[in-house]
């Protein structure tokens, strides 16, 4: 009589084997999203600590001129601030785009090399 052998180790090594570029891109994806997070409250900072000095600005103002030199200046200061941030972005989203092709490509040697294992 034949019988075989339930063995759940090469079942979940196997599953393990095939979903693991799967959670590496999820992995990836998590570390995107947890760098925009941040990206994005650094931003909204920026915005919050102009809002504060332009109504800093208002108050202290003795003359319409002194106001609208204190006006240019900060806004001047956050838009150099906001050039910084966009470039940042720039290098967050090619990090992320890096970090995806990297898992992907990994993912499919991966596949490639089990699935010339199995056939030999």
């Amino acid at each position: 009589m034949n019988e075989t052998t339930f063995d759940p180790k090469t079942i979940f090594d196997s599953y393990k084997t095939a979903l693991a570029p799967a959670l590496n891109a999820q992995q990836e994806g998590v570390k995107a999203l947890a760098s925009l997070g941040r990206y994005q409250y650094a931003v909204a900072g920026d915005y919050l600590e102009w809002s504060l000095a332009q109504a800093k600005a208002v108050v202290a103002a003795q003359t319409p001129a002194e106001f609208v030199s204190r006006q240019v200046e900060l806004s001047t200061a956050l838009s150099e601030r906001l050039r910084a941030r966009a470039q940042e972005f720039v290098k967050l989203a090619a990090d992320a785009q890096t970090g995806f092709s990297e898992a992907v490509n990994e993912g499919v040697a991966k596949t490639a090399a089990e699935t010339k294992k199995k056939a030999s």
